[in-house]
């Protein structure tokens, strides 16, 4: 399975964007190109239906050796051997939802500026997503951090970081110059004509910056 530390490109499979029925030939689509984490992400399904579609998902995922994330529901992460579980600011802390999985799993965080990201760390994410760095239909009620905060989010070491939020191959290059070295993306992959082109042309990109280390936070 590859490690989250070498990880640059976080897919994430939003049922928003696609119908489940494509789901899984979606999913080798990006694996295919080279996505080093895939995450199920499903806003307006039930737990049951997400379930089952993880089930489906994960030996897909392992067969290419790459981490398959749920997003918000611990739940899933306990009854279905993923690799990872994804919380929101809203969501319940870090502590309780590794108690209701009951096992070793990664578990990252969305954040939405500095302060927040650092309290992800503290907290004990495995990984920091932070944004929405430009405006995105997925968070229509954050604003965009813009740029800037890229480098500073960076030089605090804090966790493997990766930015989201409005990121496609057109403006990765002005994400990558502000600094970042890791990216999730969703519809910049998920509406391309050719997914896996796509995967693969922002592969190319991250692999030309090298990876930061991280350090402890308490």
């Amino acid at each position: 399975m590859k490690s989250l530390a070498e990880a640059r490109l976080y897919a994430i499979l939003d049922l928003g964007y696609i119908a489940i029925d494509q789901a899984e030939s979606v999913a080798k689509a990006l694996l295919e190109g080279g996505a080093d984490v895939l995450q199920l992400r499903g806003k307006r399904e039930s737990i049951s239906t997400l379930a089952t579609l993880a089930e489906r998902l994960h030996p897909v995922t392992s067969a290419a050796e790459v981490p398959l994330i749920i997003n918000d529901h611990p739940e899933i992460a306990r009854d279905v051997p993923v690799e990872g579980l994804h919380l929101g600011q809203d969501d319940l802390p870090i502590a309780e939802a590794r108690e209701i999985v009951g096992r070793a799993c990664w578990i990252g965080k969305s954040t939405h500026g500095l302060i927040q990201a650092w309290n992800a760390a503290r907290e004990g994410a495995d990984y920091i997503g932070f944004g929405p760095i430009f405006a995105t239909p997925t968070k229509p009620n954050s604003a965009p951090l813009g740029t800037n905060g890229i480098r500073r989010a960076h030089e605090l070491n804090l966790r493997p970081i990766f930015c989201i939020g409005g990121i496609k191959l057109s403006n990765l290059p002005e994400v990558l110059r502000a600094g970042a070295k890791r990216v999730a993306i969703v519809s910049g992959l998920l509406q391309s004509a050719d997914v896996a082109g796509a995967t693969q042309e922002v592969k190319v990109l991250l692999d030309t910056k090298p990876l930061p280390s991280t350090r402890s936070v308490s």
